[in-house]
């Protein structure tokens, strides 16, 4: 009977992490969730029969990518869009980055109701595109000098064409695609995150460029992201 107690107690232990690891290690937070669904997010477009092939080709090229799980739009004549995501980018050797987290918050005014959740996949094709979005430039809308193409079923022939943009918006929603632009949009590093996920206090910089932290939690969606 002692025997089986203490089999009964390490088991107990095992299963609560306190010989390291365990549930310790497979935490789940926001972060862990939130890079869970970017996997979604591009291997579920990356399928998509509207966006595969252009997708694929440009990933292939891509300086960087942001994921926007979750892209809340809404309102009534004043609209919103709130998300939050994550961003990598691409070294010279064709390396992902482990990922930033990013929110993203515009507004506008129009004619609007409603209340909508999609999910976007911003391909960044160069620096200057990077720059942008890592130096919250898209506040200044249209001045922010970076053009961004719309792609997919719903988007106008004059975004679809747009060859040699800086970034190209894959977006989805139930029953509806395109419309993911980011004019007046203000595009910030989500540090509480960061932090949370890698320890410490990291700034993008420090996971995007110089790479001084990093997480194998991210690296299937480097994978697909390299297809």
């Amino acid at each position: 009977m002692p025997r089986l107690i203490a089999l009964a107690l390490v088991a107990l232990l095992l299963a609560t992490g306190c010989f390291g690891g365990g549930a310790a290690a497979q935490q789940v937070t926001d972060q862990t969730m939130m890079v869970g669904k970017a996997v979604t997010v591009v291997e579920r477009l990356r399928g998509d029969p509207n966006f595969s092939s252009q997708m694929g080709n440009l990933l292939g090229r891509a300086r960087a990518v942001l994921v926007v799980p979750d892209l809340v739009k809404g309102g009534f004549i004043l609209g919103a869009q709130y998300g939050t995501g994550v961003l990598l980018a691409r070294d010279g050797s064709g390396r992902w980055s482990a990922p930033a987290f990013y929110s993203i918050a515009a507004g506008s005014v129009g004619l609007q109701i409603g209340l909508q959740d999609a999910e976007a996949v911003y391909v960044i094709m160069n620096e200057g595109g990077l720059k942008a979005v890592v130096e919250n430039q898209f506040k200044a809308g249209a001045e922010a000098g970076v053009a961004v193409a719309v792609v997919g079923a719903g988007a106008s022939a004059s975004t679809t064409t747009n060859v040699g943009a800086d970034i190209y918006a894959f977006s989805r929603a139930v029953g509806l695609y395109g419309g993911a632009t980011l004019d007046g949009a203000g595009i910030l590093p989500r540090h509480s995150w960061n932090s949370a996920y890698y320890g410490g206090n990291p700034t993008p910089e420090d996971i995007l460029f110089a790479r001084t932290v990093d997480s194998r939690q991210a690296d299937r969606l480097r994978d697909i992201l390299s297809r």
